[in-house]
């Protein structure tokens, strides 16, 4: 779920300057960070599907699947690896990393609808290997744990503008994440509404690698001063080969 949401005076994007919790004020609330809008969203682009075969909107456009991909296949990171799309949408993404050849794919939305819809474009491209699951990744089950891979591309932009408590939700958001990911595994996310450097801080208690934009960054900005690539895990920060 992609979204471009505005602090008051300026507009969203990365140009926008000091974020949440940097001594500005928070996003400016949105329908764009409320279930029934994507509730409704969904219905629509499920109808759709029905009618012509259009699987929706592919949020940050094809080069952002393909930079995650390009990333995983950089890395070396196993194919097996297990790998959840938070907030999964029309489930496109999994799609594309399932023809990459990854096994292990979950993907998870708190829209019942956009659940119906990923199973209907998995069905369609023969990838039943592909998990897809109704959740709230805010209210995570027990067995939501233990991933290697999580994938964002736009939930936390759209959590961000929730008009009920962000910032607790926010904070909700890293613990779920801390507890849905491996102690040493990573986590790439795309976001058109926060930094670099508001992005650290929003994650600063986390300890694993955030990969944005194609910059991997370390989850303290502290251990990285000169703007160094960090891979960062529990233990020790290392310097990422090119």
């Amino acid at each position: 779920m992609a979204v471009a949401g505005e602090r008051p005076g300026h507009p969203a994007g990365p140009e926008s300057g000091p974020g949440p919790g940097r001594g500005e004020e928070p996003f400016s609330p949105s329908v764009l960070g409320t279930r029934e809008h994507w509730d409704a969203a969904y219905e629509r682009e499920l109808q759709t599907f029905q009618d012509i075969g259009d699987a929706g909107e592919i949020w940050f456009g094809e080069e952002s699947m393909v930079r995650i991909i390009r990333w995983l296949e950089k890395q070396k990171v196993p194919l097996d690896s297990s790998v959840l799309d938070i907030g999964t949408g029309n489930g496109v993404l999994l799609i594309e990393l399932a023809k990459s050849g990854y096994m292990n794919l979950t993907g998870i939305d708190y829209s019942p609808s956009a659940i119906q819809l990923s199973e209907k474009v998995r069905e369609k491209e023969g990838m039943s290997n592909i998990k897809l699951k109704v959740e709230d990744f805010l209210a995570p089950s027990a067995e939501l744990s233990g991933f290697e891979i999580c994938i964002d591309k736009g939930t936390f932009d759209a959590i961000s503008l929730n008009p009920d408590n962000a910032v607790g939700k926010r904070k909700q958001y890293v613990r779920s994440l801390c507890s849905a990911l491996k102690p040493e595994g990573f986590f790439l996310i795309t976001s058109c509404n926060w930094t670099k450097e508001e992005l650290l801080n929003e994650f600063r208690e986390a300890t694993f690698l955030i990969h944005l934009n194609g910059a991997f960054l370390p989850a303290s900005p502290e251990s990285n001063p000169q703007g160094l690539e960090l891979s960062v895990d529990r233990k020790q920060p290392s310097l990422l080969e090119n």
